[in-house]
């Protein structure tokens, strides 16, 4: 549990009181624009992790890149920890506010500023729908590729901090291949342009730093993406399987094909029977598992891809194969998949969602080895992921009202994330670490890898004042996780500030 963010990670910040605050923030901010009072902050208090709750000492909603530059700078010379926040729809704690500090709001940074047909772009403020910005290019025959399951309300800017995925993700690639350029506010107020609108930029590879930093090292305020042209055709075809490691099987045996589909979606039986009582899409809930594979592209080259896996998974052990008949019923395919998160809320009072990345030659073993882990906790276990590149999504069910389940959901959560590390994978493929996988963060990485985060971290916020306590483990976390190695009585780099 929180216990305060560790008492305010060993004290490390003074608090700042509310009304210090007012006086210095207020004046640059829009009437509205500064928020303290308790009832307004419950609704700031957790993100999409609503186990994790924590308030701000106070809320700004500036309108302007002058604005968050101006508020930026005064915390800056305050003192006082900066979190970022947009929709609010992350899974990780990532938004979660740090005890004390002021939440920065981009939800009125809403506005979609140009559309290019020509160059295939869009610039859009960070407080933009995701699924906004593919409605807004339909009509020149373009859409947004990332399509992450909250895609309906989830921010452009929180897709930039987390370097969101999505069912497409496979072909069209994560959140960092879909921006050129992105215009960042420091902590000391500065503007930053990282990235152009040409294919490349000179100098260090910014944008790839920026994308999935969690808000640790700068606020953005203007992306520019890359809008790709609707395919001719997408077909979707949905296949039953009898046990869940011969779907898992056959996902290997689709990408070993060399068949690199739109989409490749799989869901086990407890996942599929409840998005199908959820969203009526048409799921067989007597099986064991379902792949859902998306293929798009030339009509022609459509309809040999689909005879090609059609017949593979048929060798591959599907007990049936079936292709969407129109695009009414591809589209409830997938309303169903993308229904399938709160769907899994009718079967137990609470879920918790595991976001983890594997080789997809492991799936089997380690699909297996989660029922395992999930019967030694007596826990439940739904599987909804993201197959073709192998990003896993077990929700776990407990009851918060239970004692001692939520802190057995989170032990559960931690081993199956740590097996992901053990066969060659990340603790994380979307959804980021934030707060919830920070622990495992220790055993991803070793000490010479941490300290190069946090010297990264040093250069772009020496004072340590966005986002604290996410992302980036302190060396006494890991230390007590059991996985920092000390040496002779001597840290490594001891010139390095430890956050």
């Amino acid at each position: 549990m929180l216990d305060q963010f560790e008492a305010r990670l060993d004290g490390d910040f003074a608090p700042m009181g509310v009304e210090t605050l007012r006086a210095a923030l207020s004046p640059l901010l829009p009437p509205g624009g500064f928020v303290a009072d308790v009832e307004s902050l419950r609704a700031f208090e957790s993100d999409g992790l609503a186990a994790y709750r924590s308030l701000p000492a106070c809320v700004v909603m500036p309108e302007t890149t002058d604005q968050v530059r101006a508020v930026m700078a005064t915390c800056s010379k305050l003192k006082v920890p900066v979190v970022a926040r947009g929709a609010g729809t992350g899974l990780s704690g990532g938004a979660l506010p740090f005890p004390g500090c002021v939440l920065v709001s981009m939800a009125k940074f809403n506005r979609i500023l140009s559309m290019d047909a020509r160059s295939r772009t869009a610039r859009v403020q960070p407080g933009v729908r995701n699924l906004a910005i593919s409605e807004a290019a339909a009509p020149l025959g373009l859409f947004y590729a990332p399509d992450p399951s909250s895609q309906i309300a989830c921010s452009i800017g929180g897709n930039v901090a987390e370097n969101a995925g999505g069912v497409h993700c496979l072909k069209y690639g994560l959140t960092v291949h879909n921006i050129l350029k992105l215009e960042v506010v420091t902590i000391e107020g500065d503007l930053l342009t990282i990235g152009s609108g040409a294919l490349d930029a000179a100098g260090y590879d910014l944008m790839a730093l920026m994308t999935g930093s969690e808000g640790l090292l700068g606020v953005v305020t203007e992306v520019l993406v890359k809008l790709v042209p609707l395919p001719e055709v997408a077909k979707v075809l949905m296949a039953c399987f009898d046990q869940v490691e011969t779907a898992a099987q056959a996902v290997a045996d689709i990408m070993a094909a060399g068949i690199v589909p739109a989409g490749l979606e799989m869901m086990d039986g407890p996942a599929l029977r409840a998005a199908e009582d959820f969203a009526h899409a048409g799921y067989p809930k007597s099986a064991a598992a379902i792949l859902l594979c998306e293929l798009d592209g030339v009509a022609a080259d459509v309809e040999e891809e689909i005879a090609r896996v059609t017949a593979l998974l048929t060798r591959s052990g599907a007990s049936e194969v079936r292709i969407a008949r129109d695009e009414d019923e591809r589209k409830r395919f997938w309303a169903g998949r993308k229904g399938a998160f709160p769907a899994v809320g009718r079967l137990a009072p609470d879920y918790y969602c595991i976001d983890g990345t594997i080789p997809r030659r492991s799936l089997p073993k380690v699909l297996t080895q989660i029922g395992e882990l999930a019967e030694g906790h007596g826990l439940g276990v739904a599987n909804v992921f993201h197959a073709g590149d192998g990003n896993l999504h077990p929700l776990i069910l407990y009851d918060a009202g239970k004692p001692g389940d939520l802190e057995k959901a989170e032990a559960l959560g931690g081993e199956i994330l740590e097996l992901c590390v053990a066969v060659g994978g990340s603790i994380t493929g979307e959804h980021g670490v934030g707060r919830e996988k920070i622990n495992q963060m220790c055993s991803q990485y070793g000490d010479a890898e941490r300290d190069a985060f946090f010297a990264l971290k040093a250069a772009f916020d020496p004072d340590g004042l966005l986002n604290p306590g996410k992302a980036i483990p302190s060396l006494a976390r890991c230390a007590e996780y059991g996985h920092m190695h000390v040496h002779a009585g001597q840290l490594p780099h001891p010139e390095l500030e430890r956050f």
